[in-house]
């Protein structure tokens, strides 16, 4: 009787075990589809916002002040003017979508950034880790982190070159 009660409890162990539940997490889905969509726009300096719902929010190393999906657009059009070339590249991009405890959906990637400053030709490579939640195949929010100290001290540099330069142009009295 015991041998019994032991091979049924394994049995349902087994069972309960090869049961599946809604998928949590994948590496290959619509999401994931549109936010390599959205690189390759970025890449190819496409400024397409179809992507986002019209009430997205878009943080950028912030928590605070969000930006709407064409404020994050104009974002990458004014900072576009600082480089010769920029994109996503290399063999180091990888995607995951997950739904939460809570239902909800993200896309979560990791992606290498490359740049090279218009002024002086310097080339910055940035890891940059981004995070979408979709609802309904949209975009609803967006968060962008990375360390831009990089291209913020070269800008810097090339500023202060400038001026220093500007000063020598100047007649002495």
């Amino acid at each position: 009787m015991k041998k019994v009660i032991f091979l049924c409890a394994i049995a349902v162990v087994a069972f309960s075990a090869c049961q599946q539940g809604p998928v949590r997490y994948t590496q290959d889905s619509p999401e994931i589809d549109t936010v390599k969509q959205l690189v390759s726009n970025y890449n190819s300096k496409s400024y397409d916002t179809s992507m986002y719902a019209d009430t997205s929010q878009t943080f950028y190393n912030t928590i605070n002040n969000p930006m709407s999906p064409s404020e994050a657009m104009e974002f990458h059009k004014q900072t576009d003017q600082n480089y010769a070339s920029r994109g996503f590249g290399g063999d180091n991009m990888e995607y995951e979508m997950v739904i939460t405890d809570d239902g909800e959906t993200w896309v979560n990637c990791w992606l290498g950034w490359k740049g090279t400053l218009a002024a002086n030709n310097k080339d910055i490579y940035i890891p940059i880790h981004l995070t979408y939640q979709f609802v309904d195949g949209k975009i609803v929010r967006e968060y962008g982190y990375w360390d831009g100290s990089q291209v913020m001290m070269e800008l810097q540099k090339i500023e202060a070159e400038a001026k220093m330069a500007e000063e020598e142009m100047e007649p002495m009295e």
